[in-house]
């Protein structure tokens, strides 16, 4: 398919993030193929996340395609981004489309992003998820990659105000090796051992961050921040999803 969008988008990214001396680590990025399909599967911390699990792909040369909630591509501004760059919109209300394009992408040999959280993590550890991601990866019959972000949430997230402008904030992006589900499997098993990866490598990643100060919003309450616990965090949520339903129905 045609680049048009994507590539500028990607330099014009690069030239912020030089700007602002963004300190980006990238580790396990040659567990990454250089081609064929993929399902990566990220944390979600920030309105950011995309292009910090995309900035995985770069030393393997992809692009990765997300799928992202319908109202992103509805938006007059982000819309036309994604839809250039070749994302996946996701209707909640008519997943099945969703999950057939991606299946589509994948066969064809692309690299699918997918924040199995659905929503931002408030509580910044891992949410329970759903065994989507596993499904694709046993359906176009490619390896799924678990990703690490950390150090996002600081520069925009939920309930938070944004702070695109900070400078020196170091960024920690970790990929894991990859994992073969295959039919037959149990896949909320595969799913929950995905899980488990994935908040190994977010721990390591909070553990081993340049800066741990105590009391400060952006750390999860069990590193000494004053982040919601998960159990405050699904209460949040739950709240939000009642206000957007009511929203809905008004």
């Amino acid at each position: 398919m045609a680049e048009i969008v994507y590539p500028p988008v990607i330099g014009a990214a690069l030239t912020v993030f030089r700007a602002l001396d963004l300190k980006i680590t990238v580790e396990g990025a040659e567990h990454i193929p250089r081609t064929g399909g993929a399902v990566l599967v990220s944390n979600h911390i920030s309105y950011l996340d995309f292009i910090f699990a995309g900035w995985a792909a770069r030393p393997a040369g992809r692009l990765v395609r997300f799928m992202a909630k319908k109202e992103v591509f509805d938006h007059r501004i982000s819309g036309p981004l994604m839809r250039g760059m070749h994302h996946i919109p996701v209707d909640r209300a008519a997943g099945a489309a969703a999950f057939g394009a991606a299946l589509k992408s994948l066969r064809a040999g692309e690299v699918v992003g997918v924040f199995a959280e659905a929503t931002i993590s408030r509580s910044f550890t891992i949410k329970e998820i759903k065994n989507g991601a596993v499904r694709m990866a046993v359906g176009a019959k490619v390896p799924m990659i678990p990703v690490s972000l950390w150090g996002t949430q600081r520069l925009w997230t939920k309930g938070h105000p944004k702070k695109l402008l900070q400078r020196h904030v170091p960024i920690t992006i970790q990929v894991g090796e990859p994992m073969y589900p295959q039919r037959g499997d149990d896949y909320d098993a595969v799913t929950a051992d995905l899980r488990e990866r994935m908040a190994g490598m977010l721990d390591k990643a909070q553990r081993s961050y340049p800066e741990i100060p105590r009391g400060v919003w952006w750390q999860p309450r069990h590193l000494g921040g004053t982040a919601p616990t998960p159990e405050e965090a699904a209460k949040l949520d739950a709240e939000e999803a009642e206000a957007r339903t009511a929203r809905d129905l008004s």
